[in-house]
């Protein structure tokens, strides 16, 4: 599963990943002092992070540590964390905590009897800290198995104040005049939006906040359970309603040829870098982590973002992602694993990263100053407020082979579509076929 919702492949090679090599900062860390109360204990930890996301969680890692005298050791999975995690299980070498990046996923790992329930401390917590959606995305079954530690805030459209400015427009309020807005910016010379074709899950992600906005919660719920069929005419409205975007090729640089040609990364390049293509990109918070370390930009002044406008009559969608964080029933250090997770249900622990960058959490309790900049505190107060309104990430909710699979299912089918949008009716009933299978799996 290609889930790079909130990172960039950076660090360690594939390879590496895919042999469970350990950290590539630094392998396990020392405990803090002998008389900490999991002084001797260690935990192991795996999740996709690598790069400076990996080195920020670290520095969480650090604190617990330095909190408990526990020691810690990072492994990144890569992109397939079931399938590693799986393999470690049955190689009798599970990781006492994973951090898990789709609900679909933890779901899997709970009906495979890999999971404990955590504990009353974290669950207090989470009930506390949480909007209760966060808790249900973290159940199965009633039992509460994830603790989302990171959330990404999927409905945020970053664009270049210089080209707005130069064009003469103003952040748009509905996703027609952001349509305009967009003509207006094309007109001026430069293409309005870079789109990551290249990467099927970005596409989701512009569909998701589409179906949202124009057909409501109740049925995005419906759809994500697959308890509505994708022939629904809601979905080919959302569709259609993509379609006028996909189809312009005057609003997308290098047009839906361009577009397949395009990774998430290249598409922020294509607004954010030395040459820009484009006046907007839309993706999740994490752009701004890309513009900023990749690109040098000043977010809030070079880099800035606006909410993904209402389609039609409905509400402004806010679709958000996350990594949970779980403890595998075979780990060898129950304890210490407990310990972790009640220590990343604290708002302490949420501070440590959100100082460092690039990361939002949904805990209410998380100070908005532990955030380094404007602009990040004013995505993670967005996502906080939202509540129980928020809905989680569509393709994340669905199982493996239809939401999250390169070359397959959803994001292969949204691929062909940004190809040639002339048929969303066809469109849905492919998506549906593709679901129908993948869901009776």
């Amino acid at each position: 599963m290609m889930r790079r919702r909130t990172t960039l492949l950076t660090g360690c090679t594939a390879l590496s990943l895919a042999l469970g090599a350990t950290a590539c900062g630094g392998g396990p860390v020392s405990a803090g002092g002998g008389d900490k109360a999991l002084s001797g204990q260690s935990v192991t930890v795996a999740g996709v992070w690598s790069g400076t996301e990996q080195k920020n969680f670290q520095k969480v890692l650090d604190a617990f540590t330095e909190k408990t005298g526990a020691k810690t050791q990072f492994t990144s999975t890569g992109d397939n964390v079931s399938t590693v995690v799986g393999s470690k299980i049955e190689g009798g070498n599970a990781p006492d905590v994973v951090m898990v990046p789709q609900v679909g996923v933890l779901k899997q790992f709970a009906q495979k009897g890999w999971l404990k329930p955590l504990s009353k401390k974290t669950e207090q917590a989470v009930d506390a800290g949480y909007a209760p959606v966060w808790k249900k995305y973290g159940s199965v079954d009633g039992t509460l198995y994830g603790l989302y530690f990171k959330a990404a805030h999927k409905s945020t459209v970053w664009y270049s104040p210089d080209a707005l400015e130069q064009a003469g427009v103003k952040p748009p309020k509905s996703y027609d005049d952001m349509l305009k807005a967009g003509q207006t910016v094309s007109d001026s010379g430069l293409a309005a939006f870079s789109v990551a074709g290249q990467d099927g899950w970005t596409l989701t992600d512009w569909f998701e906040n589409v179906y949202l906005s124009q057909a409501g919660p109740e049925k995005y719920d419906a759809l994500a359970a697959h308890k509505l069929k994708w022939t629904d005419a809601s979905v080919v409205d959302a569709l259609t309603t993509l379609g006028k975007l996909f189809k312009d090729k005057q609003l997308i640089a290098g047009g839906q040829k361009g577009a397949l040609n395009t990774d998430f990364p290249g598409s922020v390049e294509k607004v954010f870098g030395p040459e820009p293509e484009a006046g907007m990109v839309y993706e999740g918070d994490f752009v701004a982590g890309v513009a900023k370390d990749q690109f040098g930009k000043k977010v809030g002044q070079d880099a800035n973002f606006f909410p993904f406008p209402a389609v039609g009559g409905g509400e402004a969608p806010v679709v958000s992602g996350g990594d949970a964080a779980v403890v595998l029933k075979d780990g060898k250090n129950q304890k210490a694993a407990q310990a972790l997770l009640e220590y990343l249900s604290t708002p302490e622990a949420s501070a440590v990263w959100a100082e460092a960058g690039g990361f939002l959490s949904p805990n209410k309790k998380v100070d908005l100053a532990s955030y380094g900049d404007d602009v990040t505190r004013a995505t993670a107060k967005s996502l906080v407020q939202a509540g129980d309104s928020v809905r989680f990430d569509m393709s994340d909710q669905a199982p493996a082979a239809f939401g999250g699979t390169k070359g397959a299912g959803e994001w292969k089918l949204l691929q062909d579509f940004l190809r040639d949008p002339s048929d969303p009716k066809g469109t849905a009933a492919k998506l549906e076929a593709a679901a129908a299978k993948a869901y009776q799996d």
